[in-house]
């Protein structure tokens, strides 16, 4: 039988060594079922990160295994070059729910590359290169989306040939502005931004990019209406807005469909990705077929929207539609939230619960101080691995614990899950 150790010896022989691997020692996950996953040893554990909140659905969903397994047995793949229903249907959907008027769809094979390609159509409307951000941001591992990313330990470089600059954003713990109120808070962002654009740069920004609440960066949430009130600037100079949807998507915030209606706002552009296909390699941007029409050149996809792929997702979409995932996201994650709070409450060593819906997050911190604690994190990352549950970690000084089931999570395991957690937590201190 194959076991961990072994894996993870042949993983360190013939892949990079800086892939990121969770836990000591690492795990080898087999296969699932709902919202539990087994690892190559015959372990079984609570799923609470999906695959960095890719696996929407759960595992072994006969209605997208259904769909995959038919399209499988007609053609897997054929490149934009070839019309493809599954894409066609696919595109008609998305542009449906995207809320953006006159939508129009471009697909990729994941997030990274969609925030890539709404990048590359902004500047070109534009005519510009020079782009705004939010600082602890990140946006993925290109080239091009790594100029983005404001987390240095996500930076391996600095070369960009976009000129970028970083406003403040939701990350309120670590923020000079933290103990304003919300409209006040709020408004210093603006008063920066504007300041930004007039210190900063050379007035003709194309575009900026955020992501609603900032996955990564360990689910930092703004306000209600912030992107609002930026966006009103941004309108005021022409500038355009990119909502990075990857995380955010979906319904996975409860409150609402998409990250940004939380904001009053629609985007000029929107990226999304992980979750549409429940694991499957898809992702994409949309925009008004005005400007998605805009871009000069030829250019194709060879594996974006590919058959398969858009038979999963759409599989997916329907499925969270039909079950009101979102409205079990939003249920589901109060009820997590009430296991976590008392126990948050409590803690020296745990600074703040945030997140909505099922994007919680919890940040560790020394005690009597807001300085990181990552230690702290890894231990509860740990415990919580030995419990059989298993969570993410992020945040810019890796001290952020992430949790994100699969949207059918239910009651029974979000309170098994809350239990885990609340307990971890009250004995740390």
């Amino acid at each position: 039988m194959t076991t961990n150790a072994d894996l993870l010896e042949r993983h360190r022989a013939v892949l990079p060594s800086w892939l990121v691997l969770y836990y000591d020692p690492p795990i080898s996950l087999d296969r699932g079922e709902g919202r539990h996953v087994y690892d190559v040893e015959g372990n079984r554990y609570l799923d609470f990160f999906g695959g960095i909140l890719t696996t929407s659905l759960g595992y072994d969903i006969p209605e997208v295994t259904a769909a995959v397994r038919e399209q499988a047995g007609k053609v897997l793949h054929s490149s934009t070059l070839y019309l493809s229903e599954p894409m066609v249907e696919l595109a008609e959907l998305i542009c449906e729910l995207s809320g953006i008027p006159d939508a129009k769809v471009f697909f990729t094979t994941s997030g990274t590359e969609a925030n890539d390609a709404a990048l590359l159509l902004a500047t070109t409307s534009r005519r510009s290169n020079q782009v705004l951000a939010l600082r602890n941001s990140y946006h993925g591992r290109s080239f091009t989306t790594i100029a983005i990313t404001a987390q240095r330990s996500w930076s391996p470089t600095s070369v960009s040939g976009l000129s970028v600059n970083y406003v403040h954003g939701g990350y309120r713990l670590r923020s000079p502005f933290r103990d304003l109120d919300d409209d006040a808070y709020t408004a210093a962002c603006v008063a920066d931004l504007e300041q930004v654009f007039d210190m900063m740069t050379s007035g003709d920004v194309a575009a900026m990019i955020a992501e609603p609440i900032q996955g990564v960066g360990g689910f930092a949430t703004p306000p209600d209406g912030f992107f609002g009130a930026l966006k009103k600037e941004l309108d005021n100079r022409g500038v355009l807005f990119i909502s990075d949807e990857v995380q955010t998507g979906w319904g996975r915030t409860g409150e609402h469909f998409w990250g940004y209606q939380a904001h009053g706002i629609t985007p000029d552009l929107m990226t999304f990705a992980k979750g549409v296909g429940n694991g499957l390699a898809l992702g994409g941007v949309v925009a008004s077929a005005e400007l998605l029409d805009s871009l000069p050149g030829n250019s194709l996809s060879t594996f974006g929207g590919n058959p398969l792929s858009s038979a999963g997702a759409l599989a997916t979409i329907r499925y969270l539609l039909d079950h009101d995932l979102q409205g079990n996201a939003q249920r589901m994650g109060d009820r997590l939230a009430g296991h976590l709070r008392p126990a948050v409450d409590a803690s020296e060593t745990v600074a703040e619960l945030r997140g909505k819906g099922l994007m919680q997050a919890l940040e560790t911190v020394q005690p009597g101080s807001l300085e990181p604690n990552a230690g702290a994190a890894v231990r509860i990352m740990e415990e919580a691995r030995a419990a059989g549950l298993l969570i993410g970690k992020g945040g810019l000084y890796g001290n952020v614990l992430r949790i994100a089931p699969p949207m059918t999570v239910t009651e029974e395991e979000v309170d098994e899950a809350g239990g885990i957690l609340a307990g971890i937590i009250e004995r740390l201190d």
